[in-house]
């Protein structure tokens, strides 16, 4: 069923992350701050590097919130104070929950170091439930192997997180949640499934929806009663993200909570030093000089 009202197209802003590492940055917009529980969308790449870029990502903390990183090319590896150290390779889901605080680093494997790499995939931060902004902070790695496949009328999908077309994530969440991986040839068309709040994104390649083209690195937001038809005009693929809201929240830096107050709370532990550390870390990306108001 499908409705004419029009739909909200996002389009992304870029934003450097050190070292001329830049990230289509989708969420949050000033015309919708969220898709669910989902409240960043970055999405970088592909890009080449080689010996002489420095893209890693050093340490740095997060509360209230979990990261969600997937690979579609390279690998990473996470190291985070938790003492979880896993490399991150295309296909798998890698959730951490920061909970009451966590600290992370993102680096280029050393065996790709000196090589020249490419590196392509998409990042998101997911709310906690208010219930759960202070829980214990941990890491959770699904491998490529886990997550369901399937078809649907051509489409070759991978269920991230949540259940589409009788298919379940084994990936762990604290409120539903759905992310799909969806890859289509020319001719390809499905029925995106429904969820209270949804969004799909055009990673590359010629998609329609109902009849209507998407442009590729545009999210496009769904009325929550529709099951519009996707359809490949030529080779793409597309990600869907939606779930239920879990209502607003303070974001500053990479602080998240429903209060206010604890957001300032973390930046001044983070500037004091109070956050736990990542074994065998020495480098760490300081607080912003400006710092969030009480």
């Amino acid at each position: 069923m499908t409705h004419d009202t029009p739909s909200l197209t996002l389009r992304p802003h870029t934003k450097d992350l050190g070292g001329g590492f830049t990230v289509r940055r989708l969420l949050p917009a000033a015309s919708r701050p969220s898709v669910g529980p989902f409240l960043f969308f970055d999405h970088f790449g592909p890009i080449t590097a080689g010996p002489q870029d420095q893209h890693d990502v050093r340490a740095h903390p997060h509360i209230g919130l979990a990261t969600v990183t997937y690979l579609f090319e390279g690998a990473m590896q996470h190291r985070d104070s938790t003492g979880a150290v896993q490399r991150i390779e295309p296909g798998a889901i890698n959730w951490m929950t920061a909970g009451r605080g966590i600290v992370h680093s993102e680096r280029t494997p050393d065996d790709l170091r000196q090589q020249t790499r490419r590196s392509h995939g998409v990042q998101l931060w997911a709310a906690l439930p208010a219930a759960h902004e202070e829980a214990e902070p941990r890491f959770a790695h699904t491998p490529a192997a886990a997550l369901p496949e399937l078809e649907v009328g051509g489409a070759r999908l991978r269920v991230l997180i949540g259940s589409a077309f009788g298919a379940t994530s084994p990936v762990a969440v604290l409120s539903p949640t759905l992310y799909l991986d969806i890859m289509l040839a020319a001719g390809d068309a499905l029925p995106l499934p429904p969820a209270s709040e949804r969004a799909v994104y055009v990673v590359d390649g010629a998609v329609e929806l109902d009849g209507r083209p998407l442009q590729p690195q545009t999210m496009t937001l769904l009325q929550p009663v529709d099951e519009p038809m996707l359809a490949a005009t030529a080779s793409a693929r597309v990600v869907l993200i939606g779930g239920d809201p879990l209502g607003p929240r303070f974001i500053w830096w990479n602080f998240v909570s429903s209060r206010k107050h604890r957001i300032v709370q973390a930046a001044d532990d983070w500037a004091a030093g109070r956050f736990p550390p990542v074994p065998g870390e020495t480098e760490f990306i300081p607080l912003p000089d400006r710092r969030p108001a009480p």
